[in-house]
């Protein structure tokens, strides 16, 4: 058990950038896995302790896990490591394996071997590998014959969280050749397909690299009530791609459709432009709690995968209803698809019900500027989707297609992730399918000064604490209690008074509160906790929501700070 951990370990990678950095794979062949697309790895020493906790009980989890970190390259690491751990080895010297030489072939002798008739080859620099044996064990289908007949190179570039040494070795359990110095010397594109990734600001706390992930530095959050464009949270699962927007164009098809295309020119000038102010939180954030109660899979988020931005652009159903979808439709889902996509060519998709798509207070819009500017390509230039008061891994970025349809979509973001499920589900018993995806989410809060950890002076003759607050579906927030004693006396914090129409509460609420320096104390905890105008509040602790995903945590928020 250990070992396979440990192989499964290296074919994920590890990054660290400042003890910060934690390293999610979620670049996915979405069709080839059953669960989750997040996997994480804490690079740190006691990260091998921890492994022995892992049951891989059957070979069902085993198959998950596989799903989780698909992708040929790491398909392969699992793969050469059954093989090597099944068949005996002769007894080698040295010399011996000095010695040994392999037949040279072609890339042309390589092609011809794409089948598992002919035998199913691959390459890797100048070496070829026959891993035939392998593809009928790969419990992700054919996905792995992506590579069949070809080089490996470009699909470790797109996983490049493969690139292991000990993967390397493990790969050579199955060289059957090398390449003719010709062939080897051939030019070949391995252009990393992150490698034009848009730069981003350097004050973002990154969790993970390829693709990019990074959330606003909480200390910095709640300091303006729209979140400046260069340090709002950046969530990506693919490459982000290049887009020329004057050959760019919207696809609009389905249930009692015409197809049409809109270019970015007709949206901007065929349709009467609207303007929102909605935060965007990512389903995970503050997933760091939950990891501190027991181990789940996915980024580590603080506190500050949220932001809150005006977004412009025209309604969805002003577009819908241009496109003419009757207004007696039977569609109950309406589909999008954005440009970024994985290395077999499967987009990022989503799906929301059509009724919130249609409502006219629903305010779903198709962006094209953000905070008054022309949206950034993190954030889905040259057009994106937002649907406020819902989950952000429904507000597709780069949206390229629409599709109204009686269901939803099949994307594996939609149907094998951002699902949540009760503690005492684990990878060996859960099942995507009974759970229905996130679509709005719960009410929220977080402190975001002090921070965590922070030291007061005594000398302090009262203390300031800030953060935001928001509610899902347009629910607006009404009150934010704040405790600076572990819970046992509140007060009730100032909040901000942005003017929002009643169930249209698209954006968070700044709060702040100052009171008296506790005397005498040598350590404080500080909660918060905020209530809607349903009267929804947040639970008190992590434990009876935590789920493998680490998702929806919308626990009382606690900082604990010290006193000298």
């Amino acid at each position: 058990m250990m070992s396979f951990l440990k192989c499964t370990r290296s074919a994920l990678g590890i990054w660290q950038i400042q003890s910060r950095v934690w390293l999610e794979t979620t670049a996915v062949l979405p069709h080839a896995c059953s669960v989750c697309s997040s996997v994480r790895w804490k690079n740190t020493a006691a990260n091998q302790e921890k492994e022995a906790n892992y049951q891989f009980s059957n070979a069902r989890w085993r198959q998950m896990v596989l799903g989780v970190i698909t992708g040929t390259g790491a398909i392969l690491a699992y793969g050469l490591y059954r093989k090597q751990e099944a068949e005996p080895k002769p007894e080698t010297s040295v010399d011996n394996e000095a010695q040994q030489s392999y037949p040279v072939y072609t890339r042309q002798d390589v092609a011809k071997h794409k089948t598992m008739e002919s035998g199913i080859w691959v390459t890797y620099k100048s070496d070829v590998y026959d891993i035939t044996n392998f593809v009928e064990l790969h419990p992700g289908g054919d996905k792995i014959l992506l590579a069949a007949g070809g080089a490996l190179e470009p699909f470790w570039s797109m996983y490049a969280v493969h690139k292991q040494e000990h993967v390397y070795q493990i790969l050579e359990e199955y060289k059957v050749g090398e390449l003719s110095p010709e062939a080897a010397q051939e030019a070949f594109d391995v252009t990393d397909p992150y490698g034009k990734d848009p730069l981003r600001h350097t004050v973002l706390k990154v969790n993970s690299l390829k693709p990019f992930n990074a959330e606003t530095p909480a200390e910095i959050l709640t300091e303006n009530y729209l979140t400046p464009n260069d340090l709002f949270f950046i969530r990506n699962h693919l490459p982000v791609p290049e887009v020329d927007p004057k050959k760019f164009s919207l696809e609009i098809k389905g249930e009692g459709l015409k197809s049409i295309r809109l270019s970015l020119r007709d949206l901007q000038t065929k349709f009467p432009k609207h303007t929102i102010t909605a935060t965007l939180q990512c389903a995970g954030n503050r997933r760091s709690d939950m990891n501190a109660v027991r181990e789940v899979k996915g980024l580590n988020w603080g506190s500050a995968a949220i932001g809150n931005a005006k977004w412009t652009g025209v309604k969805l159903s002003d577009v819908l209803e241009y496109a003419r979808l009757p207004a007696n439709t039977d569609a109950k889902h309406v589909q999008f698809e954005g440009l970024d996509k994985d290395v077999s060519g499967t987009p990022y998709g989503a799906s929301i019900p059509i009724r919130k798509a249609l409502a006219k207070d629903g305010d779903v819009l198709l962006a094209f500027e953000m905070n008054d500017e022309i949206l950034s390509r993190d954030h889905g230039f040259p057009l994106r989707l937002i649907v406020p008061g819902v989950v952000g891994a429904r507000n597709v970025k780069w949206l390229s297609k629409i599709i109204v349809s009686k269901e939803e979509s099949k994307s594996h973001w939609q149907v094998n992730d951002y699902k949540g499920f009760s503690p005492s589900v684990d990878w060996d018993t859960v099942d995507f399918t009974t759970a229905p995806a996130i679509q709005e989410l719960s009410i929220q809060s977080a402190i975001t000064s002090p921070s965590k950890d922070e030291r007061l002076s005594s000398d302090l003759d009262e203390i300031t604490v800030k953060g935001y607050a928001w509610s899902g579906g347009g629910r607006e927030v009404i009150r934010v209690d704040v405790s600076v004693d572990g819970g046992q006396t509140w007060h009730v914090a100032d909040l901000s008074e942005m003017k929002q129409n009643e169930g249209q509460a698209w954006a968070w609420k700044l709060w702040q509160l100052t009171v008296p320096m506790p005397k005498e104390e040598k350590s404080l905890e500080i909660i918060s906790k905020a209530v809607d105008n349903q009267y929804n509040v947040q639970p008190d602790t992590v434990a009876p929501i935590w789920n493998l995903r680490g998702v929806l945590n919308n626990s009382w928020s606690r900082v604990n700070v010290t006193i000298k």
